[in-house]
């Protein structure tokens, strides 16, 4: 039986995905078509590489259906209820890099913090009977960073397509997402709130606590974490 690693498959995630680990002597590789979602380790025995999309390895590593898998820190804390009691950060991999932020549209000159925010909410749900909407597809992540900055009178809004444009649409009034550059929210006349984002996120190498530990698993871990210059103490958990 093979530690499986499960990697993003496709996109700049996975060709960077590849790059890391073939800087440390380990070759990754699809086989197959592209539609085949097939790959190969090459370096070690006894890995079997499994492609999946980002969204999809968080799960998979609760589930213990993977050893080991690279996906975003965003996805694993919005997607895993107690997260770190399902997966363990192993290595953060230096790409991938986005910050989940909230955006408010730029004429809100006033509004530029948590307390700036409360008090607009507030206005303007005294002014028009219904909360301000925030649009997000980041529900859990967003509503824990809000309840400790003490906004009220808000509700999210779901939003799973182009989020920095239910503003223009009028479908919210304000907006939380990932951001690399903030290009895409400014070309939106949207300004970020001049706080710590909800989420710092980049592309994370996690190890499940839930996937099953077979003997032979011990002898091909050790070897993986040897090579890619890990702790003991990231060892001994296996």
């Amino acid at each position: 039986m093979s530690v499986k690693l499960g990697v993003p498959s496709k996109g700049r995630l996975m060709e960077k995905t590849f790059d890391w680990f073939a800087d440390r002597g380990l070759i990754l590789s699809r086989t197959g078509s592209e539609r085949e979602y097939a790959g190969a380790v090459e370096g070690i025995e006894g890995i079997d590489l499994v492609l999946l999309s980002a969204g999809e390895i968080p799960r998979e590593l609760a589930s213990g259906r993977i050893h080991l898998g690279v996906t975003g820190t965003d996805l694993v804390q919005e997607t895993l209820v107690q997260w770190d009691q399902k997966v363990e950060p192993l290595a953060e991999l230096g790409f991938g890099f986005a910050d989940l932020v909230v955006a408010v549209p730029g004429a809100w000159v006033d509004v530029d913090t948590l307390d700036d925010l409360d008090a607009a909410a507030a206005a303007f749900r005294a002014r028009h009977g219904v909360r301000l909407r925030i649009a997000t597809k980041y529900h859990r992540l967003v509503r824990e960073y809000l309840r400790r900055g003490g906004v009220a009178d808000y509700r999210l809004v779901d939003s799973q397509g182009a989020t920095e444009g239910t503003v223009k649409n009028l479908t919210a009034e304000a907006i939380a997402d990932i951001t690399s550059t903030g290009e895409t929210l400014r070309a939106n006349h949207l300004k970020i709130l001049s706080e710590e984002p909800v989420l710092r996120s980049q592309a994370t190498l996690y190890r499940s606590r839930r996937a099953v530990r077979e003997p032979e698993h011990q002898a091909v871990l050790s070897a993986l974490y040897d090579r890619l210059g890990f702790e003991v103490r990231n060892r001994v958990t296996v």
